[in-house]
């Protein structure tokens, strides 16, 4: 199967294209064997840019991950949050090595989408969640004909130095849907109501898919037994 890349990714992948098949070609020229540098870090930009296709799990409600990464933190949170109410947060520290596509954790209507310009501290620094650069989705969920708040948050990291966000208020999105990516490493959080995530089914350090592993479901909600 050919390899997607993600097209938010196209200016990298040209400029790293033609900087590092230039300098292939140069060490062919100097030193044959030095062409494997160059040719090495141009796979990896392909590879970081993958956009593999992710049919999302078949359910009538629960929350997928947003994206590929580990558990960094499952926090309770207060009505003092982005979320304005209680509820929890759960981290997905992003490596290098991950996809970095982001999705929608759940059906749900974007109110609003909200870019801070911040520092660029390692995403795995508890700080990082306040201090660095970020973009805040505002999502409304409806469960049972009763909406509830459901906030995704992209926060950049040591090295990431853009976040794309492809979402408009009143946009309708499907459980698994593609909603934008962050270049290169960075953090993405999930903040949800009780009536949304009291029950939690991943734990720290686990490995998660974005669009595919489930994080959490309402006390009330199937599968939250």
């Amino acid at each position: 199967m050919p390899l997607k890349l993600a097209r938010q990714g196209r200016r990298e992948i040209l400029l790293g294209s033609l900087l590092l098949l230039a300098a292939c070609a140069v060490s062919i020229v100097l030193f044959w064997p030095l062409a494997v540098v160059p040719l090495a870090l141009w796979l990896w930009v392909l590879w970081f840019f993958r956009d593999p296709d992710r049919p999302a799990p078949q359910m009538s409600a629960g929350l997928v991950s947003p994206a590929d990464g580990h558990i960094s933190d499952i926090t309770p949170i207060g009505p003092e949050s982005e979320l304005g109410r209680p509820g929890v947060r759960i981290g997905i520290f992003m490596s290098v090595f991950d996809v970095h596509v982001n999705r929608s954790p759940a059906p749900a209507r974007v109110e609003s989408v909200v870019h801070r310009k911040g520092a660029f501290l390692d995403a795995r620094d508890p700080q990082a969640s306040e201090r660095n650069e970020s973009a805040t989705i505002r999502l409304t969920c409806n469960r049972a004909g009763v909406d509830y708040p459901l906030v995704v948050r992209q926060v950049a990291g040591l090295l990431a130095r853009r976040i794309v966000t492809e979402l408009a208020p009143g946009q309708s999105l499907l459980r698994g849907q593609r909603i934008g990516m962050i270049k290169f490493g960075s953090r993405v959080e999930v903040l949800a109501p009780p009536e949304l995530a009291g029950k939690i089914f991943v734990e720290l350090g686990q490995k998660v898919l974005a669009g595919q592993t489930v994080l959490a479901a309402g006390m009330s909600e199937p599968g939250s037994d």
